[in-house]
């Protein structure tokens, strides 16, 4: 029986996802290298609200992940502190709010949040919820992983695969090539180009959403506010987060005065505001299967290769890290990845 330390996996991506494999896999013994084309935190990790959300309208084939997600993070922060998690809960409201067990009244909406100008009647309060910082918490991952011997290559570029038959064997690299028993692509939007050069497509689109980070402000908002007019929270130091829809390459809409706009729209609904000055702003692109559910799995057609990508990505992070990890050393499926597998857009 093949032990785990003998399991060589090369994870491909240096983001929060990739970061959340290497480490589960590591500390499960296998021999993990993490391969990242630029530099660890990167990408959509660098500009994600982090938003640790894990409710769904509708009917949602992803239920079991969600619901296991928030309790994952828990279980995690204990093990790595460098996560910074901030449990402040999750206020939600706009025009039409249907009833549900989370839904707060006004009064209880201002001791939440005393500095909201127009709070609404209701609203829903998601108190479990919460937000983390992308950058640090993958960071943490990493250095996790490299305490469990990890390899970490940064601005290593993948050139290709080396094969057997169809088995792949290693990843060529601008560094040289890698062994590999296992190959796992978890970089994200760079996944559909990673799985052409082995032949397969996989259905996956680049969506573009605004991150905006404004100078600190001491005080201004207590819980994390997604309503009409803006979507914000604010980190331990100060620094205020916001979370914006791509419109276009319009002038008036390029990120800087989206980032402006924005500026207007929390003082207009937050007291004690005068000023907002944007320290960045910047489009990410979120990695979006075609059908909205996540691909978990090894691919079909070729052997060797386990594909990682989802959105929320923040937010299934440590869960599916976790869950993948225990398939991939001891090839126990979970039933949470039932509706995720790749083979879904291979059938017939």
């Amino acid at each position: 029986m093949e032990h785990p330390r003998d399991k060589r996996i090369v994870v491909i991506g240096g983001g929060i996802v990739g970061a959340s494999l290497a480490y589960y896999l590591a500390d499960r013994g296998a021999k993990v290298s993490l391969v990242e084309a630029q530099e660890i935190a990167g990408a959509v990790t660098a500009t994600s609200f982090a938003w640790l959300n894990t409710s769904h309208p509708g009917p949602d084939p992803i239920a079991p992940l969600r619901s296991a997600a928030i309790k994952e993070y828990h279980q995690l922060e204990a093990q790595l502190p460098g996560l910074q998690i901030q449990w402040t809960g999750a206020l939600s409201y706009s025009g039409s709010l249907p009833p549900s067990t989370n839904r707060v009244p006004r009064s209880r909406i201002l001791e939440l949040e005393p500095n909201l100008k127009h709070p609404p009647h209701y609203a829903t309060y998601v108190a479990e919820e919460g937000a983390l910082d992308a950058v640090a918490a993958t960071h943490a991952l990493v250095a996790g992983a490299q305490a469990n011997g990890a390899q970490v290559h940064t601005q290593t570029r993948v050139l290709g695969f080396t094969r057997e038959g169809e088995q792949v064997t290693g990843v060529e690299t601008s560094r040289g090539i890698i062994q590999a028993d296992i190959v796992v692509l978890a970089a994200g939007t760079g996944i559909a180009s990673l799985a052409d050069m082995l032949q397969v497509h996989l259905p996956i689109t680049a969506s573009p959403a605004i991150f905006i980070r404004y100078k600190p402000l001491p005080n201004c908002v207590c819980t994390l506010i997604s309503s009409p007019e803006m979507e914000v929270r604010q980190n331990a130091d100060g620094t205020l987060l916001a979370a914006e829809d791509y419109l276009d390459d319009a002038l008036e809409n390029q990120p800087e005065a989206i980032a402006r706009r924005t500026a207007k729209a929390i003082q207009d609904e937050l007291h004690g505001v005068a000023s907002l000055e944007p320290q960045l702003a910047r489009v990410g692109l979120r990695p979006i299967p075609a059908d909205g559910i996540p691909i978990i799995g090894y691919l079909p057609k070729v052997g060797g290769v386990y594909v990682c990508v989802m959105h929320p990505g923040v937010t299934l992070a440590a869960i599916v890290g976790r869950l993948a990890s225990e398939e991939l050393i001891d090839g126990t499926p979970p039933e949470a990845f039932g509706a995720c597998r790749p083979d879904r857009f291979f059938r017939g």
